[in-house]
């Protein structure tokens, strides 16, 4: 649920209401990345704080704790309100280096994308380079194929010798054509 400016300003002093300022949106979008890494750290400082005051004062009010110094006031609900303030405003930073990450992101992939069709366009209307060749015609291929040169007598030797094994085993039992 969101908080109405006023209310948060309402529960910081000066220096911490300048710092939770710049995370709303005028201030917020025109710094650059490294001013909104800082300011986020700040924040997370600020809000770690708040934590720690707030479960210390909810340990005091249940009696778990000593009571801390002197000029810590209010109660854990008033550090509540501060520490949810301070993660508001976290939230508002880490949405804009969202945007800017996403923005720098589609930068790059626009860049490359040109690059690759600038490459892609060299390569399909270059023509590759032939040496100047004499005029000659065309160059024959050899064959592949294994060239198997027999003599005339041996062609049908093997049909030949299975037809005389066939006639003697047949004149070993009797048959005869």
């Amino acid at each position: 649920m969101s908080v109405p400016c006023k209310s948060e300003l309402s529960l910081l002093n000066h220096d911490e209401r300048e710092v939770v300022m710049n995370s709303h949106h005028p201030m917020v979008g025109e710094m650059e990345r490294d001013e909104l890494e800082r300011l986020r750290a700040r924040l997370q400082d600020l809000r770690d704080r708040e934590r720690t005051l707030s479960r210390h004062r909810r340990r005091e009010t249940k009696g778990t704790a000593d009571p801390r110094g002197k000029s810590f006031s209010g109660t854990a609900v008033h550090a509540n309100r501060r520490q949810s303030v301070f993660a508001a405003a976290i939230k508002r930073i880490k949405n804009e280096l969202t945007r800017i990450r996403k923005f720098e992101a589609r930068r790059e992939l626009g860049a490359a994308a040109r690059r690759a069709l600038a490459l892609r366009r060299a390569r399909q209307f270059s023509r590759p380079q032939m040496p100047p060749t004499s005029l000659d015609g065309m160059r024959s291929i050899p064959s592949r194929r294994r060239i198997y040169k027999l003599p005339r007598e041996k062609i049908g030797r093997v049909s030949q010798a299975n037809k005389r094994a066939q006639a003697r085993r047949d004149s070993k039992r009797g048959r005869s054509h």
